[in-house]
């Protein structure tokens, strides 16, 4: 449905980052220890966690879930396995406010290019995105200004994600603060 039913202007929130959070969560789920019933909900949730972008902008993690409950009981998924994929669903809605494991690896995988290399041109695509969708039209500047408040005030949930990418992410913030004060 992902690949077929997007609207194409949406830039960030594609396929590309569904599978991108998809694979953030194996790879943070296997470095935090998580077991194989938990894994696969995780997984899941990672798949699901933007679906609801095919009906909805904005409040799209509830409509996310309700595709959740309307498709995962053909898939064998209990009522409580649903209520766990929806509860970590919910969690990466900005702010993000996760209490479980779970929740606070899908978390992290959903914001994991904040401390990557291609960093930059993620942003970029969300930037263009909530400006096509008039979220929030920024100037370069001000976008800028906004991803510094952003980085500054995120921190990861988990040790691995923490690990792995608080270096990454203060480079990149370091790398901003300094196109702002070239751009004075």
């Amino acid at each position: 449905m992902l690949s077929k039913e997007l609207r194409p202007n949406l830039y960030y929130h594609d396929i590309n980052h569904t599978l991108d959070v998809y694979h953030s969560a194996q790879r943070l789920a296997e470095l935090e220890g998580i077991g194989e019933d938990d894994l696969l909900l995780i997984k899941t949730a990672a798949l699901l966690h933007d679906s609801g972008m095919l009906n909805a902008y904005d409040g799209h993690e509830a409509a996310s879930c309700n595709i959740a409950r309307e498709m995962l009981p053909r898939f064998g998924y209990t009522d409580d396995y649903i209520h766990r994929v929806c509860r970590m669903i919910h969690t990466t809605q900005l702010p993000q406010s996760a209490v479980t494991l779970s929740e606070k690896i899908l978390c992290d995988a959903d914001l994991d290019y904040l401390g990557r290399e291609d960093f930059f041109m993620i942003a970029h695509r969300l930037r263009v995105e909530w400006n096509m969708q008039k979220v929030r039209v920024t100037t370069l500047r001000e976008w800028y200004e906004l991803q510094v408040k952003f980085l500054e005030a995120h921190t990861y949930f988990t040790p691995s994600a923490r690990d792995t990418r608080s270096e990454g992410k203060q480079k990149n913030l370091n790398q901003i603060k300094e196109i702002l004060c070239i751009n004075k």
